[in-house]
């Protein structure tokens, strides 16, 4: 079975819909004007993307704007610009409005992803990634729309569950991503064997072995060079790239070679 079945995705990504909803819905007004931890966006802004990424897989083109979005300091890729004009094209709809759209375009995609055939789910798609399986890429989306979740309650102060299915289902991208990340930005050398032991709703130890290249395994051979140990919502954030770990040095515990544990943490970011 591949790491995206078609059952349990959709209903991963369908529930982190109606999860978001059921959170954007105790919203008041000022609460949608908070700045997020993303540069320069508000929890609204954070919707128009959410909005924008369902519109663009449902063929929808985004809103006409006058504004050069290359110019702005938190636009870095292509990937950022086609947000952007979503965001700013959406920018000044009312939040009741924008709120209405966000459940016509989810429950639009819900009604698509469950008609899907076996075919269409693993047919190679250009996806975040380069091309892969469709239901790759909704596992991709289940893990955007999962931090995006978080990045809301992160604004207004709602803490919400960080576990559970969605959440099972996105951490899958980030483990994915752990062997690169680990190797390749942070530098751990040859022999190195590193586990992380993650406390919290996502409790689990995730083991990285270094030979020729860095890669998860479910257990490593030997004692661990390097042990990180921190919550599974710190982990997440950082992962993400949504804080920095020299900011929670306290939070984060580090056992073994700590120059390696010390440079895995710094470059553990993986989400462009």
């Amino acid at each position: 079975m591949s790491g995206w079945p078609q059952d349990a995705v959709v209903d991963a990504l369908t529930e982190e819909w109606r999860v978001i909803d059921a959170l954007l819905a105790e919203l008041d007004g000022d609460q949608w004007l908070a700045p997020s931890n993303l540069p320069g966006w508000t929890v609204h802004d954070i919707v128009s993307h959410l909005i924008g990424t369902e519109s663009l897989l449902s063929g929808i083109e985004p809103p006409s704007i006058d504004l050069d979005v290359h110019a702005l300091p938190h636009v870095r890729n292509e990937i950022a610009a086609f947000n952007e004009r979503w965001v700013e094209g959406l920018r000044r709809t009312p939040h009741a409005d924008l709120l209405a759209h966000y459940r016509e375009i989810t429950a639009s995609r819900t009604e698509a992803l469950r008609s899907m055939t076996g075919a269409d789910w693993d047919a190679e798609t250009q996806t975040p990634v380069g091309l892969a399986p469709y239901g790759r890429f909704m596992r991709i989306r289940t893990f955007d729309c999962w931090m995006h979740e978080l990045d809301i309650r992160d604004a207004v102060g709602i803490p919400g569950e960080e576990g559970g299915l969605r959440a099972e289902t996105a951490f899958g991208e980030i483990t994915s991503a752990l062997g690169f990340v680990v190797g390749k930005r942070g530098k751990a050398p040859e022999g190195a064997r590193i586990t992380f032991e993650l406390e919290g709703p996502l409790a689990r130890s995730l083991h990285v072995s270094v030979d020729a290249r860095a890669t998860l395994v479910p257990e490593l051979d030997g004692p661990a060079t390097t042990t990180i140990s921190m919550s599974s919502p710190l982990f997440t954030r950082i992962a993400g790239g949504r804080v920095h770990a020299s900011d929670h040095r306290t939070d984060i515990s580090l056992r073994g070679d700590t120059t390696v544990g010390t440079r895995v943490v710094d470059n553990l970011a993986f989400t462009i």
